[in-house]
Order: structure tokens, then C-alpha cells, then sequence
């Protein structure tokens, strides 16, 4: 199978909308399962819920095309650097993954040759199609961990200390949304070495975000288009305001 869909290819605008965690498919190149219930692969721990459609939107809205996964994380995290020790997951969120318990360092390189890499490769290629590609990774985040207090944001910008000129205008233009509770950073922290954001856009000094939405707000079609029309217009005035 494709590690990679590349929704809108010949848009030309500079931006560049990213899904690494579209989708909760395992291959079968890798059994087709990975000793989960359904129910389990549904959850939060196996993709972004939501993120696709709000991500296939967005980058139409922006006039840019979107890069999506075709994998679970559960397979291997494309939003991992090659040395994560949680790029191949073998326990998330109280759930053990049973087809990763014993997965040695062999399995972790297949999986990175048939999905993470081509994945990657896709991202490069895209970013690289213009000197002035800006780059906004979408994302999903549960509204409750299990054991953990309830998250009360709705969306949450994450940015690295090393570049914040695209997340400071568009955190100040969220802000001023009477009806959100925005997190700066949250509900996580930065960004991990080596993963995309790290890797194509932090490495190459082009402007980004990562947005991230509490998947219940997002859990409907009708829910993904709302936040997409909702995010494109603070993005491109953010992108200007910042004169990158």
C-alpha cells in the first residue's frame, strides 16, 4: 500500500497542510491488525480523530495541498525522529500494543522502509516545491487521558522557542475568539527532536504551526469543514502579519 496521499498536488499557494496521524489503518503488510479490538483502534491512541477532514479542508482553503498518512501510529509514529523511543509504541495511554511488545529493532526498520520513509520522502518533496513554503501540521487531541485531569482547551498552538514568528499572531488573533480557550503549548509542550515539524520546517527556517484540536469538537464532518473555515483566514493573517 501508499504510505502517503497527497490531497490537492497542484495547488500552488505556499502553504503546505500536514496530517501525520490521518488515518487508523493497519496494513497488511503488517497483518492487517495489530491484536487490538476495534474499539480500541478507534481511539485517540491509534490516529487523530477528526484531523483528516480538517486538514483535506484546510489546505484546499488555503489553496495548498495536504500531505496525510495512510497508516496508524500504532504502526510507526511518522511524527517520530529516526531515534524516538516511542516511534514504534508499545504501550499507550494503559492500552499494551500486542504486535509491538516483542518488535525488535529488524521489524522497526521494515516498518520505517515501507511507511515512514516514503512518507517523509512525500513531505520533503512538497516542502521543497517552493523557496517560501509555510508549513501547518494539524492534529487531534483527546479531552481526557486516562487518569489525568480533563484538558479545557479547544485548540491549542504549538510552536518550538526556536521559531514562534508564525505562532505568536495567530495565538493573539485566537485569543480574541470570545468563545475559546486556547492553549500556548498545550495540552503538549514544544516540539521532540527529529520529528516533522523538527525535520521539515525548523530545519529549513521555514515559517510553521502545529494546531491542535480537541477531537471531540471535530468529531463530524459538518465539525471538520466549521474549524477549517474557521482556522484559514487567522492563518493567512497570521502568515502576513508575521511579513514572512
Amino acid at each position: 500500500m501508499t504510505a502517503v496521499i497527497i490531497d490537492g498536488a497542484a495547488r500552488g499557494g505556499r502553504w503546505l497542510v500536514t496530517c501525520d496521524h490521518a488515518s487508523n489503518r493497519v496494513p497488511p503488510e503488517v497483518g492487517g491488525c495489530l491484536g487490538l479490538p476495534p474499539a480500541e483502534m478507534a481511539r485517540h491512541i491509534a490516529w487523530d480523530v477528526g484531523a483528516a477532514g480538517v486538514a483535506r479542508r484546510l489546505a484546499a482553503r488555503l489553496g495548498g495541498p495536504a500531505v496525510l498518512s495512510t497508516f496508524s501510529r500504532l504502526v510507526i509514529d511518522p511524527n517520530r525522529g529516526e531515534d524516538d523511543p516511542t516511534l514504534l509504541m508499545r504501550l499507550y495511554d494503559g492500552t499494551v500494543i500486542p504486535a509491538n511488545r516483542d518488535a525488535g529493532p529488524d521489524e522497526l526498520a521494515r516498518r520505517m522502509a515501507l511507511f515512514w520513509r516514503p512518507y517523509h520522502d512525500a513531505l520533503a518533496r512538497l516542502a521543497a516545491r517552493r523557496p517560501d513554503t509555510a508549513i501547518c501540521a494539524v492534529h487531534s487531541f483527546t479531552p481526557c487521558l486516562k487518569g489525568r485531569p480533563p484538558r479545557p482547551w479547544h485548540v491549542g498552538i504549538l510552536f518550538d522557542a526556536r521559531d514562534d514568528r508564525l505562532a505568536r499572531p495567530l495565538l493573539a488573533r485566537l485569543r480574541a475568539e470570545p468563545d475559546l480557550c486556547v492553549g500556548e503549548n498545550e495540552p503538549y509542550a514544544g516540539h521532540l527532536p527529529g520529528d516533522a515539524i523538527d525535520r521539515h520546517a525548523l530545519s529549513h527556517r521555514r515559517p510553521n504551526v502545529l494546531v491542535e484540536l480537541r477531537n471531540d469538537l471535530i468529531a463530524t464532518p459538518a465539525a471538520q469543514r466549521a474549524w477549517a473555515d474557521r482556522l484559514a483566514p487567522h492563518l493567512d493573517a497570521a502568515l502576513g502579519a508575521a511579513q514572512l
